[in-house]
């Protein structure tokens, strides 16, 4: 068992998964995962992190706001507040809450 502080070993979250960004501190949910960072070169010069590109990436739902990231698995927690995440998109993406994590729909999260 996973301690709810602890990164998962591979640093792969899935879809539905409530998480926090390890250094910005936000809260959110997990809407798809890519196996390795899909950005284009000029957005990953602009993350002032650069965290490695080969490792999984995870497009994620902010808490209060309409905000969606792209984050490394490597910066991002299980989340230990296991409430509802509310943001514009959840209904679009989710079935619905079962309390401890959100069910993920059909839709998929739209091509580049």
């Amino acid at each position: 068992m996973i301690a709810l502080n602890e990164p998962l070993s591979n640093g792969r979250y899935e879809p539905g998964d409530l998480v926090r960004h390890r250094r910005y501190g936000y809260r959110g949910v997990v809407v798809s995962v890519d196996d390795i960072c899909q950005a284009d070169e000029a957005w990953y010069q602009k993350n002032q992190t650069r965290p490695d590109r080969d490792q999984p990436w995870h497009h994620v739902l902010v808490h209060e706001t309409s905000t969606v990231t792209y984050a490394a698995g490597d910066n991002l927690l299980p989340e230990i507040e296991v409430a509802p995440i509310q943001h514009p998109l959840v209904e679009h993406f989710f079935a619905g809450f079962d309390g401890q994590k959100y069910i993920r729909n059909e839709r998929q999260w739209p091509a580049n």
